[in-house]
């Protein structure tokens, strides 16, 4: 992890590295603008915060419900493109006009990793898993992102895992146990996997930017990642178009995904870092997969089981508390320095 922020006026502090980032579809680490002018840490939330927070929550916990109306009537790579494509139509002349693309051409290998492995990658098992699954179940399986942002946070020497936050890896794993022992059956065990290959590539995308694209423009990397990723499916996508026009629902439900929970929000969360620190921003992990099992539940009649109750607690309180900033944190090994370009 990125050390705190250094104090520079009496009511705001400054936010550098990567510590705004939060995780693209649903679930954990996702990441704003790399040099921020935020709230102090201390301060009261603003009635415009709790408005983007609220908005922020709702939006990136009601994925999961598309993506399982979407792969109802289109093929898991063609709504990768769709999503990815018209997001990048938008969000791409707004990071041109900005100047946010130039300075990201001498990075094009981190950034091409970054968009595979957030992106490309997650975002196609996550809908071929959806197939499968529920989308309530998706949700809780993804909220255990944080769990493995944790363990790579120990593993590469960013982080100290004490006994607090130990014991919090020990309990979000039994809620993952609890999540695929109760409610799943051996002919989902391929779902999983593909869903624990999401939230390996969630948490791995933001190492990439800590590491290759630290200082790097925010809405240009994640404009970027998205058109690249819209190319890579093209051929694809037009190999694999349906027969018919998708119904309604399913075309709803493709423009709602690329428009409000992928373009949307990337700039509302910009929007809520800038409000309420990056710190605040991070807690609506915690909040999108109530709502992804309230809307399975309500709009797609998905079973609330035992499973699901006892592992969201869990894997809820896991995150939390394996997520939590040690007191006296190690020192992160010093960064390479990249070479001239």
């Amino acid at each position: 992890m990125v050390p705190g922020p250094s104090c520079t006026d009496p009511g705001q502090v400054r936010i550098s590295g990567l510590d705004d980032r939060i995780s693209l579809a649903g679930g954990k680490d996702r990441w704003a603008e790399s040099v921020l002018t935020v709230p102090e840490t201390g301060a009261m939330m603003s009635r415009k915060g709790w408005l983007l927070f609220a908005t922020m929550g709702l939006i990136w916990g009601i994925p999961y419900l598309l993506i399982k109306v979407a792969v109802g009537g289109l093929h898991p790579a063609t709504l990768v493109f769709f999503r990815t494509a018209l997001a990048a139509l938008l969000l791409l002349p707004l990071a041109a006009a900005r100047g946010q693309l130039r300075p990201l051409l001498r990075r094009w290998r981190p950034l091409l990793a970054f968009a595979a492995i957030e992106v490309a990658v997650p975002w196609l098992l996550l809908n071929t898993a959806e197939t499968r699954l529920s989308s309530s179940l998706s949700g809780l399986l993804i909220a255990a992102v944080p769990l493995v942002g944790a363990i790579l946070g120990w593993a590469t020497g960013g982080e100290r895992l004490g006994p607090v936050r130990l014991a919090g890896l020990l309990v979000g794993l039994v809620g993952v146990a609890a999540l695929v022992g109760l409610d799943l059956h051996v002919g989902d065990v391929w779902a999983v996997l593909e869903i624990i290959g999401v939230a390996i590539g969630y948490a791995v995308g933001p190492f990439i930017l800590a590491r290759y694209l630290a200082g790097q423009p925010g809405l240009g990397v994640i404009a970027s990642g998205l058109g690249v990723t819209a190319l890579a499916y093209l051929p694809f996508a037009l190999t694999h178009l349906p027969a018919r026009f998708p119904a309604v629902s399913v075309a709803g439900s493709v423009l709602i995904l690329a428009v409000v929970c992928t373009a949307l929000a990337f700039l509302l969360f910009f929007a809520l870092i800038a409000e309420v620190g990056p710190v605040r921003a991070t807690v609506i992990t915690y909040i999108n997969p109530a709502v992804a099992v309230t809307l399975g539940v309500l709009l797609l009649h998905e079973r609330f089981t035992y499973g699901i109750a006892i592992g969201f607690a869990l894997v809820l309180t896991g995150s939390v508390l394996a997520t939590r900033r040690s007191r006296e944190p190690v020192a992160a090994p010093p960064e390479p320095v990249p070479a001239p370009s």
